[in-house]
């Protein structure tokens, strides 16, 4: 049953959510802000909600542009790029897709993990230009089993995180602004403390204000050497030129990264580097995950227009 409400969309979506849109609500579709903003010029009044990648998100002057809007559905479970106060303060609701791509965003954390730990990458570009013949001998790797992890950020994903690494044997600590009761890893309260204590230090927090720049050149030094950086958070959550110092450098031994700063650009620094793996922010680009996500969108909406209560609600802190 189609309902009254009409929804604008931007952003290509997961087709179960493309096609939920359509069936369910007046839907006007929009690659991205730029190709939106004439009709919004002449329409935005009309629409009730906006449906759009995480990527793109919503601030306060889209938001004066759709006056009527009362939900945003934020197709991610980061919402950095949604300005909650301005939300809040014009009674809009904010939802997104948490839960749900938990364990995939988890799974490549630690393929990252493991990849740039083994060298993975750089050892199938050693064999594919035919390296191995006059080198039958490849440069050690470096452990995995049993090493220390550093988890920045324990919540939903970091503990995913975690679950992979005790099958690792590893052993495990972690910082979040406060500790987390009745966990079997241990609290560091100190940033730069579980940097130098860690062989490896995954980043799992949310992005946002209150991140950003969070592992910067002091907790790079500390991490060191013989120590590697996964992120799989946002690209802000890193001070981006310290890290590529810190890698051209050899001040910390590698990296793995699935998010930048300014994607889809990548500092041209680290393409050639064979300590870094890059990916590009598909921590939870696989079918099912998408798929699911897809349809908690679509929930939040049906369940919001029609009972007034949305599913997933994310607000101020």
């Amino acid at each position: 049953m189609k309902l009254p409400q009409k929804v604008i969309q931007i952003g290509d979506l997961p087709p179960i959510l493309e096609e939920g849109l359509v069936e369910h609500f007046t839907t006007h579709k929009f690659s991205n802000p730029q190709e939106a903003s004439d009709f919004i010029d002449k329409h935005g009044s009309e629409i009730d909600a906006l449906v759009a990648r995480s990527v793109f998100g919503a601030d306060a002057a889209l938001m004066d542009r759709l006056p009527n809007i009362k939900i945003i559905g934020n197709f991610g479970v980061g919402y950095d790029q949604v300005d909650l106060r301005a939300a809040a303060e014009r009674d809009i609701v904010v939802t997104n897709t948490p839960d749900v791509l938990t364990e995939c965003v988890a799974d490549l954390a630690f393929g990252l993990l493991i990849s740039i730990a083994r060298q993975i990458g750089t050892s199938d570009r050693f064999v594919r230009r035919k390296a191995w013949p006059g080198q039958p001998v490849y440069p050690l790797t470096s452990s995995v089993h049993k090493k220390k992890l550093g988890i920045v950020g324990l919540g939903r994903i970091g503990q995913a995180i975690a679950a992979r690494g005790a099958g690792f044997g590893m052993e495990m600590r972690y910082h979040n602004r406060n500790p987390i009761p009745g966990l079997e890893q241990a609290y560091e309260a100190s940033l730069p403390g579980l940097a130098e204590w860690a062989d490896y230090l995954v980043v799992a927090v949310v992005g946002g204000s209150g991140t950003d720049k969070l592992i910067n050149a002091e907790v790079l030094k500390a991490l060191g050497p013989s120590g590697y950086l996964i992120n799989i958070a946002r690209g802000s959550v890193v001070d981006e030129p310290a890290l590529v110092r810190a890698l051209v450098n050899g001040q910390i031994a590698g990296a793995g990264l699935d998010v930048f700063v300014n994607e889809p650009q990548v500092p041209d620094e680290l393409l050639d580097l064979d300590n870094v793996v890059l990916t590009p922010h598909m921590a939870s680009g696989t079918h099912e995950t998408r798929a699911a996500m897809g349809d908690l969108v679509l929930q939040n909406l049906l369940s919001f227009f029609k009972t007034g209560k949305a599913l997933t609600l994310v607000g101020l802190a």
